[in-house]
């Protein structure tokens, strides 16, 4: 016999803790554009089997995500335009919740939801423009900074996925998330993306003789990891995800920023942490919407 033991107020409370994660995360149109993406009919650019599916639907993204902005930061005419015009610490969560937005429909909203979704970000980005504290001339649109921004995404989402995620892939699906990711990358105007993880590895490193820790970057990290806006109840959870993010950046990228390196606690204590903090927030998203 089987014993099924219910904890009085469990359930309850696991929708609660999910419902405010994703109001966070989707803001308040989450609902109705959950609905939009998942429900409309249409072909998709990506089918239910696609690794970008699997890696973009899990809750690593979450630590992903927070990494790929340490990333992209390192480049000065990237962090320049982000200082200047996303707004970041103005409106965070809403700079968070277009992302997300953009993330979803692009890999599971219908093709026409995704290339409207993607006329949008590249309207944007060609209205961006400026100088650098460094005197040099910036634009959103150039394809070298969307391609910097890719590569630092795709390397973060992929990376997080293959350590916290719900199962990591293997060595050819890694490669078929990074081609997925290329068609993306191909709509937002970026000349050869890379399609495969050795291809991403190389760009990755192309780019490293441009990268700096700008003030610029140390304070968007400073605001990151250490005063974001939060309620007094996620400050503990949010201390374990930005330790769990610096821990999977490479020591290269931890010292422009002046993060530390402490491998021993990396290895033992941050990463049991982070595991146990992914899979509660895969728990509390995954709860059953309510009915009725």
């Amino acid at each position: 016999m089987v014993w099924q033991i219910e904890v009085p107020g469990l359930a309850e409370a696991r929708r609660r803790a999910g419902a405010g994660l994703f109001s966070r995360v989707a803001g308040p149109s989450g609902p109705e554009d959950r609905d939009r993406i998942h429900r409309a009919d249409g072909p998709r650019w990506f089918g239910p089997e696609r690794p970008i599916r699997q890696v973009h639907g899990d809750a690593s993204m979450f630590v992903g995500g927070l990494r790929a902005l340490l990333l992209q930061s390192l480049h000065p005419l990237a962090m320049a335009a982000v200082a200047a015009h996303s707004g970041y610490r103005s409106d965070p969560w809403g700079r968070l919740q277009r992302t997300s937005l953009f993330l979803a429909t692009t890999t599971f909203g219908t093709a026409e939801d995704a290339e409207r979704a993607v006329a949008r970000v590249r309207g944007v980005h060609g209205r961006v423009r400026g100088i650098a504290s460094d005197g040099r001339r910036y634009r959103a649109s150039d394809p070298h900074l969307v391609r910097w921004v890719h590569v630092a995404e795709v390397d973060s989402f992929l990376r997080c996925y293959q350590r916290y995620g719900a199962r990591p892939l293997d060595d050819a699906e890694c490669d078929r998330y990074v081609l997925d990711a290329a068609r993306i990358a191909t709509a937002l105007g970026v000349p050869d993306p890379p399609r495969t993880r050795a291809e991403l590895a190389a760009q990755l490193a192309a780019y490293r003789p441009e990268l700096a820790g700008t003030p610029e970057a140390r304070e968007a990290a400073r605001f990151l990891l250490i005063h974001p806006p939060l309620p007094l109840v996620a400050r503990a959870p949010y201390a374990v995800l930005a330790a769990t993010a610096v821990a999977t950046l490479p020591g290269w990228a931890r010292w422009p920023l002046r993060l530390p390196y402490l491998p021993v606690a990396e290895h033992t204590a941050v990463r049991l942490a982070g595991h146990g903090l992914v899979a509660g927030i895969r728990w509390a998203m995954s709860s059953p919407e309510p009915t009725g």
